[in-house]
């Protein structure tokens, strides 16, 4: 059993950064893929940036070159670096866990933190 807590979330104005991060509970974090995902009002939950165990990372198009996905497999957490932040980058951000081992797939989502962008 993996528990997320994600951390970070503010408001913050155009142009500006935050640092997101989840901190997981449980063992084996370095085994797992992690993702950020965002939702925002009135929108289909997204893929933002995912980090895989081995480090290999993913961006959706529309914030590649402005966020940064890393871990910290020593603290068992997850970061999402922000800047150039805009308005369309307002939501909810979610950290989820998911890795398969012996056929099973295991799962596990964050309950989000607010990120408000608006000057």
């Amino acid at each position: 059993q993996v528990q997320l807590v994600e951390s970070g979330g503010e408001l913050v104005q155009p142009g500006g950064s935050l640092r997101l991060s989840c901190a997981a509970s449980g063992s084996s974090f370095s085994a797992y893929t992690m993702d950020w995902y965002r939702q925002a009002p009135g929108k289909q939950r997204e893929l933002v940036a995912e980090i895989t165990s081995d480090g290999n990372t993913y961006y959706v198009d529309s914030v590649k070159g402005r966020f940064t996905i890393s871990r910290d497999n020593a603290k068992n957490t997850v970061y999402l670096q922000m800047n150039s932040l805009k308005p369309e980058d307002m939501a909810v951000y979610y950290c989820k866990a998911e890795r398969t081992r012996g056929g099973s797939r295991y799962l596990y989502w964050g309950r989000g933190t607010q990120v408000t962008v608006s000057s």
